[in-house]
């Protein structure tokens, strides 16, 4: 285990805090559709933070430390490009102004990163009390893996979303933003604005989101400071990110095949370290470096064939990707 220091740790979540402050205060303060040359500015912005924490954490830690970091940021950044599909889709959906998408963005950041943080410090509980959750741990990844691969060329339904249903039953909802508003007057009456609406969809999909990344992640280290900063680095720039690549998202046909195939490898390599400490320690580990190549070499294998796949075939579009059929999926399927 890393002796991280409390100080340390409040250092790291200091810079943390600053930083999403930051994106905060930007989206407040104006309001505006975000272009191409902000969006690239910020994101590069995003990646070199996180490449230069790397760098002094690698250096004051060790080389293996490092690894680990920049494996589990890969991980996240990769999953977090799906969630963006699916923060596209909610967009559409909803219909929400471009003005306005900061908000929900920055909204939906703030959640993931409390409800990892929670996650973390379980999960970091739970394996050093219970050896075998490294053993759930893997199944989940693999079952996760399985279902996505099987729904690669779906999206995820968010009109039949469980909280999104039952907060239209039985909040009064405003025909429109007023203002960007969560909440409002209409006809007399106090309302919620649609925006209201769009943040519980963000938030049951960070939700979902943080139960399949927090044990990828684990996949390659058992250090909660690395789990939290790869996590953290990761999300940060996913405001920036949405806004550089949501019109090139439709192009990556592959992607949901590819992150099944990373989900698939972590969950194996938890299977095998579960084996190795409670089975027989003869029993092969995958080591973090190879994680990092397979991680890395799968998400060019999968840009370059999808951008090669719509080049061919311009009407091929890209999909999410759901752990169930949709609705609309399941009602094709029966049985007439």
């Amino acid at each position: 285990m890393l002796d991280i220091t409390p100080l340390t740790w409040a250092v790291t979540i200091g810079l943390i805090v600053v930083l999403l402050a930051v994106d905060l205060f930007m989206s407040a303060i104006r309001p505006h559709h975000v272009g191409f040359k902000e969006a690239t500015a910020w994101s590069v912005f995003y990646i070199a933070v996180a490449i230069v924490f790397g760098i002094w954490f690698g250096m004051q830690y060790g080389n293996t430390a490092g690894t680990e970091y920049f494996a589990g940021y890969i991980i996240e950044k990769s999953l977090s490009v799906d969630n963006l599909f699916v923060f596209v889709i909610i967009m559409s959906t909803f219909a929400v102004p471009d003005f306005h998408q900061h908000k929900v963005l920055t909204f939906g950041i703030v959640l993931a990163l409390i409800m990892r943080a929670i996650f973390i410090a379980l999960g970091a509980a739970l394996i050093s009390t219970f050896s075998f959750m490294f053993l759930v741990f893997g199944l989940l990844l693999v079952y996760t893996a399985i279902q996505l691969f099987r729904h690669r060329n779906e999206d995820p339904d968010i009109e039949s979303n469980v909280m999104v249903r039952g907060a239209r039953r039985f909040l009064p909802v405003s025909a429109d933003y007023i203002g960007g508003r969560l909440f409002a007057k209409e006809g007399g009456r106090r309302v919620v604005t649609p925006l209201f609406i769009v943040l519980i969809a963000i938030g049951s999909v960070d939700l979902l989101f943080a139960l399949d990344s927090i044990p990828a992640v684990f996949g390659v280290t058992q250090e909660a400071y690395i789990v939290f900063t790869a996590n953290a680095f990761a999300l940060l720039g996913l405001r920036a990110l949405f806004f550089l690549v949501k019109g090139l998202l439709d192009r990556l046909v592959y992607l949901s095949a590819g992150l099944a195939i990373i989900l698939l490898f972590i969950g194996f390599k938890l299977l095998l370290h579960w084996a190795h400490v409670d089975i027989d320690t003869s029993i092969p580990e995958i080591p973090t470096p190879l994680s990092l190549g397979v991680v890395i070499g799968v998400l060019i294998v999968v840009t370059v064939a999808s951008l090669i796949k719509t080049r061919v075939s311009p009407e091929a579009k890209a999909h999410a990707g759901a752990l169930t059929a949709t609705k609309s999926k399941q009602k094709d399927e029966t049985p007439q």
